[in-house]
């Protein structure tokens, strides 16, 4: 299938160094992205479906990197069907599973989190929902778990670890798995904060920086944050990603965003939504946390939309994350509200304004175009100008 996206205003590409791209079009193929700038009206009218953007910023699609995901679009802990669906409204393209801890009776033996790990990951090898790509399967780190184990699950396409909800005696006793893990390609994730759920640990900079973990998860509070000291030392004494999430602490995230861009470690600030959990169900988290960091700090909001795209995609090795040729093609299409101040995507978002959601691609395919269900319209008219397809692409509205 070929796509085509015309009349785009700006093109933000996911990468915080060369955040735009001149040019007014990006061009689609098999999955992939052919161009961004420039496409020649030859390769337009060769495409299967061509989108008028209107004049609306093209972004890459966002990637949620802590989902609290279980098997299929539902949600135990808030008894919710269709919720990754709907976060597709909500420019979310991509989610990485956060480990299947919400499963109701969860094994807690080796064999029984090395079975679900390897469960989930099969599941959503191939399913997407909404058009989503789902990054499911990440083991739980419990006692009794071997470097064996872990060489074991990876062989089978596991490449997630996450610890911090196993029955340890204290955190440090992570180390030595994570670094099994690390040996056989894993990422690592450690839940960081105080507790979240009855019996497990909080976890602060002494565990982290013994740990050394891919990913700091929900570093800003999960929801209850570390404190304010131990921040300058997991950033000063580690490499490790450092992700905000929606469901946390507004002041740490805004304080280590500052921090993080002081001491030119940016590639390293990752967001996510930290959802779904007791803080429910939030679509449109993402975009809310570029935002608050758009208008609340100094970070420019490019830079911004890089951290929910392209340093996700570097930390967690994924071929998406970024507006240029090779990449996955998922693109998601924002512009102002109507009724706002603001008569830009990038405007409102630096305003503290939600934005509209105008199309939703991924992997090359129109998910909806027109009108998120989630945001209100946009300003401009995002449409299909041409399609050979039969199929509607409206998706639905409120």
């Amino acid at each position: 299938m070929k796509t085509a996206i015309v009349n785009l205003g700006t093109i933000v590409t996911g990468d915080w160094r060369r955040p735009t791209v001149p040019g007014d079009g990006i061009l689609m193929a098999d999955g992939r992205i052919a161009a961004v700038g420039t496409v020649p009206a030859s390769d337009v009218a060769a495409c299967d479906v061509v989108i008028d953007a209107g004049g609306a910023v093209a972004i890459p699609g966002l990637i949620d990197s802590q989902v609290h995901i279980t098997f299929g679009d539902y949600t135990p802990r808030q008894k919710t069907v269709g919720f990754l669906d709907s976060y597709v409204h909500g420019g979310v393209t991509t989610s990485i599973s956060a480990s299947e801890v919400h499963v109701p009776g969860r094994p807690k033996d080796p064999e029984g989190v090395k079975a679900l790990a390897v469960a989930a990951f099969k599941c959503f090898e191939h399913y997407r929902p909404g058009g989503m790509r789902v990054h499911g399967g990440s083991i739980i780190l419990e006692p009794g778990v071997t470097e064996a184990d872990l060489a074991e699950i990876a062989a089978k396409g596991v490449w997630l670890a996450k610890a911090g909800f196993g029955a340890v005696k204290t955190p440090f006793d992570y180390a030595p798995m994570i670094q099994a893990a690390k040996r056989h390609r894993m990422i690592t994730t450690v839940h960081t904060g105080g507790s979240s759920i009855p019996g497990s640990s909080g976890i602060w900079a002494d565990h982290l920086l013994a740990m050394q973990p891919d990913v700091s998860f929900h570093v800003n509070g999960g929801p209850v944050a570390m404190p304010d000291g131990d921040y300058a030392r997991v950033l000063h004494e580690s490499t490790m990603a450092l992700q905000l999430c929606t469901a946390g602490n507004l002041r740490t995230t805004l304080m280590l965003t500052d921090m993080v861009r002081a001491a030119e470690q940016f590639d390293r600030l990752l967001i996510a939504t930290d959802t779904p959990t007791g803080s429910g169900i939030m679509p449109l988290g993402m975009l809310y946390t570029i935002s608050h960091l758009a208008s609340l700090t100094k970070c420019p909001v490019e830079w911004a939309i890089a951290a929910a795209t392209g340093n996700n995609a570097k930390i967690y090795r994924l071929n998406s994350g970024f507006l240029r040729a090779g990449c996955d093609a998922d693109v998601v299409v924002i512009d102002a509200c109507v009724g706002g101040s603001k008569n830009d995507a990038l405007s409102a978002l630096t305003n503290g304004d939600m934005v509209a959601v105008g199309a939703v691609v991924t992997d090359g395919v129109p998910r909806f175009v027109g009108r998120s269900r989630n945001t209100p319209a946009s300003i401009k008219t995002v449409r299909v100008a041409e399609c050979r397809l039969p199929r509607d692409f409206s998706g639905a509205a409120h």
